[in-house]
C-alpha cells in the first residue's frame, strides 16, 4: 500500500497533481498543499488554532464522505493532536 501524503500545515491528503502547492521557482512542492502554500511561500500568516478553526469549516464535507461521522469538538481535539506533529507546526512555540 502507498503512503498518503498530507499537507504539513492543514493535513489535507496530497492525492491529485494540482492538491500539491508550489515552490519560488513554481515547481511542485510536497509537503504543503496548494491551499496553504504557493510559490514558495505560505498564503496565510495564522497560528495553528487560526488553522484549526480554518480546517473545522469543511468538516460537514468529511462527515459526508466519512464511514464514521465526527462532531465539530472531536474533529478539533484530534487536530489539536495531531497538528503539532506537522512541519509547519512542529517546534513551534508560538503555535497556539
Amino acid at each position: 500500500m502507498e503512503d498518503i501524503h498530507i499537507c504539513q500545515s492543514c493535513a489535507m491528503p496530497l492525492v491529485k497533481e494540482n492538491d500539491f502547492g508550489s515552490n519560488a521557482d513554481l515547481s511542485k512542492n510536497s509537503d504543503y498543499c496548494v491551499h496553504c502554500y504557493q510559490n514558495g511561500a505560505f498564503t496565510q500568516n495564522i497560528t495553528m488554532e487560526e488553522m484549526i478553526e480554518r480546517c473545522v469549516q469543511f468538516l460537514p464535507e468529511f462527515n459526508k464522505q466519512a464511514k464514521i461521522k465526527i462532531t465539530r469538538q472531536q474533529a478539533i481535539e484530534q487536530m489539536r493532536e495531531h497538528f503539532p506533529a506537522l512541519k509547519r507546526w512542529s517546534g513551534n512555540t508560538e503555535n497556539t
